[in-house]
């Protein structure tokens, strides 16, 4: 397994990976015809944008790559977007493919998006996750404690979303998961 820093010729994998995985994880959670208007051309637009902009948005993003060089997962980051004075990060997005989650994936991805932010100098970082989504359990076993609450609409639909937070992500750059991984550079 490989991580590493997302290249503008991973944009059609980046949007694959999201596209898939919203529609196994929102499944029952957003409306189905959301899910079902997704489409990889979309996403590939909107990732274009995010990597066009991401030095000066200060946004970064990494990918995880299984042994055979198919990506599997990203992460997205960067200074937090509301200006919360406790939480000075974020982590925009994470997503790994349903296949291949429970791998240790995920953390790893937490794990080089909290060592980027504190390369910049930020220490703290927060999450946003609608409040049904499963990965809730995922975010809490690292730690993340609810701090905030709000309501969006997502395709006319109302929804919660909860943030988690670590006032200290030290502890999440200290994870190191499986031999396999190459180090974060």
């Amino acid at each position: 397994m490989i991580v590493r820093a997302a290249t503008p010729s991973d944009i059609p994998a980046i949007a694959r990976v999201h596209v898939d995985t919203w529609r196994t994880t929102y499944q029952g959670i957003m409306p189905d015809r959301l899910l079902a208007n997704l489409s990889y051309e979309k996403r590939e637009r909107s990732w274009q944008e995010i990597i066009n902009h991401a030095s000066e948005d200060s946004n970064f993003i990494y990918v995880a790559e299984d042994d055979s060089g198919q990506m599997v997962g990203f992460a997205n980051g960067g200074v937090e977007r509301t200006g919360d004075p406790a939480y000075r990060g974020e982590l925009y997005a994470i997503y790994i493919l349903k296949n291949h989650q429970n791998k240790g994936i995920g953390r790893e991805l937490v794990r080089v998006v909290a060592a980027q932010l504190s390369r910049i100098g930020i220490d703290s970082m927060l999450a946003w996750v609608l409040l049904n989504n499963p990965a809730c359990r995922f975010y809490e076993m690292l730690g993340g404690q609810r701090i905030h609450e709000r309501e969006i609409e997502s395709g006319k639909t109302k929804l919660v979303e909860i943030a988690y937070g670590w006032k200290d992500t030290s502890n999440l750059q200290q994870f190191q998961i499986r031999n396999e991984f190459t180090p974060f550079q």
